[in-house]
């Protein structure tokens, strides 16, 4: 049996959607303590193994119109490289790896987990096909990475930041559908006849503007200068600007976005951003004081 086509079937290199457990670790100034670690390990890991089963659930259920889509045709069941029946094999396998990490977790985190599960299978069942409901459950599966990155250490996370999360995942989503529609065929999700390109514009403006705007207000926030003890945050929100516009620039100029993974892994200069920004944010929260 050939390995790879399974490492592809569960797509590993979107696990990096689920580093969004990690914020509420960071932000809470735990990030240097072992035991919180490897709490919020775990639960990236357990995460990962539940993106994983949706995926595999996913490309399942849409076998049929990949193999009409040009570039999802070459996914491993679309292709034949990996039978529906060994797939469903993988689904059960996973799932009963993910039973006896949930007793590893408090019950919050527990019905974070089973919440996501659910809400993806009826996003990949239906909810992916109704117009705007459909962003707005790809946002709330990264809310739900936050909040139970948060559960797992039973910290507060700022409101401000929860909307930051909400606004750039709607901000993801929107710019998906946006460069989906640029190349849209007789393949695509049905979903792209309800869309417009005035219409993803817009939004993703307001999107865009949602997410600087919450983000600043956080990093000024009374709340977060006397946690952090510094109003040095604010200067990160440039890194976040940065991020925003490049990402738009991508989709808008140079035709890519709809794989949101693959820009944040391939564009050098975003992901020159992405660790500029955490390693200002560490430096700010961490040693800023010492």
């Amino acid at each position: 049996m050939r390995i790879y086509p399974y490492l592809r079937l569960i797509r590993i290199s979107h696990w990096i959607k689920n580093f969004f457990v990690f914020a509420p670790l960071i932000f809470s100034q735990h990030l240097l303590d072992l035991n919180y670690f490897i709490d919020v390990l775990l639960a990236f890991f357990t995460f990962s193994l539940a993106s994983s089963l949706i995926y595999v659930f996913n490309d399942i259920i849409d076998a049929d119109s990949d193999r009409m889509h040009p570039s999802k045709k070459s996914r491993p069941i679309a292709s034949g490289e990996i039978k529906v029946s060994s797939a469903w094999t993988v689904v059960v396998i996973i799932f009963i790896a993910i039973i006896p990490l949930l007793f590893l977790f408090p019950i919050s985190f527990l019905l974070t987990i089973l919440f996501y599960i659910i809400l993806n299978i009826f996003y990949t069942t239906v909810l992916k096909h109704i117009v705007i409901i459909d962003l707005l459950c790809i946002a709330a599966g990264f809310m739900l990475r936050v909040l139970g990155g948060a559960f797992v250490i039973d910290v507060y996370v700022s409101k401000w930041l929860i909307l930051t999360t909400l606004f750039i995942s709607l901000f993801l989503a929107i710019m998906k559908r946006r460069s989906e529609l640029a190349h849209k065929d007789e393949s695509s999700r049905r979903v792209l006849n309800e869309y417009s390109q005035g219409f993803l514009d817009q939004i993703s403006s307001t999107s865009a503007a949602g997410v600087i705007i919450c983000y600043a207000l956080y990093s000024v926030s009374d709340r977060t200068i006397a946690e952090f003890g510094t109003e040095k945050l604010v200067f990160t929100t440039i890194f976040v600007v940065f991020g925003v516009f490049r990402y738009m620039y991508l989709v808008y100029r140079k035709a890519i976005g709809e794989n949101a993974t693959e820009v944040m892994l391939t564009d050098v200069p975003m992901i020159l951003n992405i660790m500029l920004y955490i390693a200002s944010v560490v430096g700010i929260i961490y040693f800023e004081n010492l």
